[in-house]
């Protein structure tokens, strides 16, 4: 039987539901992703790192656990909320359950709870802090400890340790990827397009990765505030200097920009989902993206070299970047995304083609 477990949030509302996965205590940022599909690829998403996850589609676990989805080596979280979770997976490549997988990893899990009522008070309110306790009482320092909670160290927490290499049959392009959090299928789209990816660590320094005669400097996703990377981004504008071909995704896009000197600002409750709608500025065509960011880039505050290329159907904040002075661009949303729509996977492309003709 599963115990009673409960969700505090900061504002002194609480939610009554069925603990699942590990049985712990935890203070997050509480967040909703609007996705349908790829719940393996948001509980691995180093980009959720410190957060409790609300899962606005209300059945999850259905197809169980399948290892290859994954987008990290293990889930970096807080805690992990749904309507209703499924005990009884079905799919041929399924590898374990749900409630096994949280327990394992270590992330406390709620179900029952209606989290279209939470999700209307992240959207009403903004992004709040929480709880998952198992006592629905919160006295005033429980409260002030849950309203103090800040996410610190995100990349540092999330970033690889060492240096990795992912050669590609036949490969002829030699692409750097800065791992700042970074989400698998970035490089496996890369690979599977002829490139040699070396994954290094986010504290890597400019000159260390012009040792390595990239042709190429893949900036990746990752979490936390983009304006606390402070090291990073120093290193990034004396990248930008040898004018190598680059090509930044969401935490690198924001990065990118900031080593331009745009600002960025922290939105109401983000953009997490597979369905979001990026417009490309010079077409007006609209592209269904998967997103997962709490902060964007301040369109009005990017250079002149800095021209707006993307902008988000629903708000109109800063989706993406292309750079006059240099070989680069970046994008908001996920180009890569396993678990949601390709439809600009051909950015990937682009940078290819880009790195060929600075050959």
């Amino acid at each position: 039987m599963s115990r009673t477990a409960y969700l505090i949030l900061e504002n002194g509302t609480v939610f009554e539901g069925q603990s699942f996965g590990a049985e712990k205590e935890t203070i997050g940022e509480l967040v909703f992703t609007t996705a349908m599909t790829g719940y393996l690829e948001t509980l691995t998403d180093l980009s959720y790192f410190g957060q409790v996850v609300i899962q606005t589609f209300p059945l999850i676990g259905n197809y169980g656990v399948i290892p290859s989805d994954f987008e990290s080596d293990s889930p970096s979280l807080k805690g992990y909320i749904v309507r209703e979770w499924c005990q009884v997976p079905s799919n041929f490549r399924c590898e374990g359950d749900l409630d096994t997988f949280l327990k394992e990893s270590g992330i406390p899990g709620i179900c029952g709870i209606d989290t279209r009522a939470l999700t209307r008070i992240v959207r009403e309110y903004g992004v709040l802090n929480c709880k998952i306790s198992y006592s629905p009482l919160a006295n005033d320092k429980e409260l002030e400890e849950i309203k103090g909670y800040e996410i610190a160290d995100a990349v540092e927490s999330t970033t690889s340790k060492e240096n990795q290499v992912f050669k590609a049959e036949n490969g002829d392009l030699n692409v750097v990827l800065m791992d700042l959090g970074a989400k698998h299928n970035i490089g496996r789209e890369l690979v599977k397009r002829g490139c040699n990816v070396t994954v290094v660590p986010a504290d890597t320094s400019a000159e260390e990765i012009m040792n390595m005669n990239p042709d190429g400097i893949m900036l990746s996703n990752g979490p936390g505030d983009p304006s606390k990377n402070v090291e990073i981004i120093s290193q990034l504008k004396k990248l930008c200097e040898y004018k190598i071909p680059t090509f930044g995704i969401c935490l690198g896009h924001q990065l990118l920009a900031l080593s331009q000197g745009a600002k960025t600002e922290k939105l109401k409750y983000g953009h997490r989902g597979a369905n979001q709608p990026a417009k490309e500025v010079a077409t007006g065509k609209v592209y269904i993206t998967s997103q997962n960011h709490g902060y964007a880039v301040v369109s009005d505050s990017m250079p002149e070299n800095g021209i707006v290329s993307f902008v988000n159907g629903n708000d109109n904040t800063c989706e993406g970047v292309n750079y006059t002075n240099m070989p680069a661009f970046s994008v908001q949303f996920h180009p890569e995304a396993c678990g949601g729509p390709q439809d600009t996977a051909f950015l990937f492309d682009r940078f290819i083609e880009m790195m060929k003709e600075n050959k």
